[in-house]
């Protein structure tokens, strides 16, 4: 898997069309991996200019693609799947994510505030009958690997206990402020690639996601400081501080993914700048998932695991 990918997730604010654009001028620039899933809605113009990317002379080996299974299709793996391979134009994924641990369909619309009447929490035996009908989808060879996001150690605990094929990947919000160590050292040692979303925070996020309490750490002084001394970006840091510390960050921009490149490419952080990062987390989740809870009076928490219940097998 390629050191860096493109996120995808955006189309609620810039156009399919838009993002279909960035994927070509991102290739060209030499990217090679691209985060993608049903539920962002573009897959289809993702498709159309991957298959221009292709005509370019770069082969279809060389590109990485992640799509995701989205929560009202737990029921339906293969078929999902077998979607998102028509409308990218592809035989086969690299990568393919149960992208929530929770099966059920969201309203639009919502704010940090709502609840979906349609809300189911976690329930091991549930997620082993998707995550078979996943590990099928590497027999099938639609897939060349499956993995998970958004799961915390507990429920990956269970998984990794049941599962025929375990996990490649778990992709999970990382960034300066929220570096979920734990986690991060759980999936390491467990073999698993943990990749991270949001690598520079999120400063396009839905309103749904904002809370008061949310920081940016573009504008953590430590990370600014950083930046002047290398005479690069605050994001860049942030994108050179997650390549080396072992995590494939996967930021989506429609207009700076070439200097995001210097994450990659770019002279590294020293020890002592990483360890000053290493010093500022916040324990800042900025993708809390709210609208999955399954009860009125439950707090975003419960989702992560942090009240210190989970539901038993």
């Amino acid at each position: 898997m390629p050191a860096i990918g493109l996120g995808t997730f955006g189309s609620d604010q810039v156009s399919a069309a838009a993002v279909a654009e960035a994927v070509k001028g991102a290739a060209a620039a030499g990217y090679r991996h691209f985060d993608c899933a049903s539920v962002y809605g573009n897959e289809r113009e993702i498709g159309a200019a991957l298959e221009t990317v292709m005509k370019t002379g770069i082969k279809r080996e060389d590109l990485w693609i992640t799509s995701k299974l989205w929560n009202d299709k737990h029921a339906d793996v293969i078929g999902s799947c077998r979607q998102s391979l028509a409308d990218l134009r592809l035989n086969y994924l690299d990568l393919y994510l149960v992208h929530w641990p929770f099966p059920n369909f969201h309203p639009p619309g919502c704010d940090v505030t709502s609840r979906s009447a349609e809300a189911k929490p976690f329930i091991h035996v549930n997620y082993m009958k998707t995550w078979r009908e996943m590990e099928k989808l590497v027999d099938m060879g639609l897939v060349r690997n499956i993995g998970t996001s958004n799961m915390t150690i507990p429920k990956l605990e269970l998984l990794l206990g049941d599962a025929r094929i375990k996990p490649a990947v778990n992709e999970m919000e990382l960034h300066p402020h929220f570096q979920q160590p734990e986690l991060f050292q759980y999936v390491v040692e467990n073999g698993i690639q943990p990749v991270g979303y949001c690598p520079i925070g999120s400063p396009g996020r839905p309103e749904r996601d904002r809370t008061p309490e949310d920081t940016a750490p573009t504008e953590d002084p430590v990370i600014v400081g950083i930046a002047k001394r290398h005479g690069i970006h605050p994001a860049v840091v942030c994108i050179k501080w997650a390549v080396q510390r072992g995590q494939i960050p996967i930021p989506f921009s429609v207009h700076h993914y070439r200097a995001n490149l210097e994450g990659v490419i770019g002279p590294p952080l020293s020890d002592q700048e990483m360890h000053q990062i290493a010093a500022i987390d916040r324990r800042c989740r900025l993708i809390k998932g709210q609208v999955f809870l399954w009860k009125p009076d439950q707090t975003w928490e419960a989702l992560w695991d942090m009240d210190g219940n989970i539901t038993p097998p």
